[in-house]
């Protein structure tokens, strides 16, 4: 954390105006690092700075910026949204990413249980491999229920756990909102 917190202040000191973080543990961590490192006498202050300054990538992506790639263009492809829960219960970000797939033109598809966890959760896969393959299964039962091209995630460990038994490809959100960008050009 520390290591972390002197290159984004060094970042920040340079003129940077925010750390974005592409995945949602990532970013959840960082933020925290104000309260984490609040008692460091050393690091109190300029970790708060780095959790302050923090933002997940769907904070700066406006829905407007995106509504262009979809006027008179072919429809998306069909995204089964997959929400992680450190964007939905950390972050909480709800609703914002699915907005912004819409906007690119994205057919957002039909997902039941849309709250549960997919079983990833860091180093739960790894020691509950059991309980974690079958929230798995049931998070991808739920997410191909409605017959998706692609699953969308914000999290590379739900990315990476769910890819391992999807027979659609799984595919960070932004990945699809810049492919819809690029056929627009």
């Amino acid at each position: 954390m520390r290591r972390n917190v002197d290159a984004c202040c060094a970042a920040l000191d340079a003129g940077a105006e925010a750390i974005v973080s592409t995945a949602s543990a990532c970013g959840l961590m960082v933020k925290d690092y104000g309260r984490l490192l609040a008692q460091d006498p050393g690091y109190a202050a300029r970790a708060r700075r780095v959790s302050e300054a923090t933002r997940d990538l769907a904070d700066l992506v406006a829905p407007a910026d995106l509504a262009a790639v979809s006027v008179g263009r072919e429809c998306g492809p069909r995204v089964a949204w997959q929400a992680p829960c450190t964007l939905q219960h950390g972050q909480r970000m709800v609703g914002r990413v699915e907005g912004l797939l819409a906007a690119a033109g994205c057919v957002l598809t039909a997902t039941s249980e849309a709250k549960l966890c997919c079983g990833s959760a860091g180093t739960y896969s790894l020691l509950q491999p059991e309980l974690s393959g079958e929230l798995r299964r049931r998070k991808l039962d739920a997410l191909l229920c409605d017959a998706p091209e692609v699953i969308a995630t914000a999290n590379i460990g739900c990315l990476e756990h769910l890819r391992g038994a999807s027979p659609v490809p799984v595919r960070h959100w932004i990945e699809i909102v810049a492919e819809r960008l690029e056929r627009a050009d």
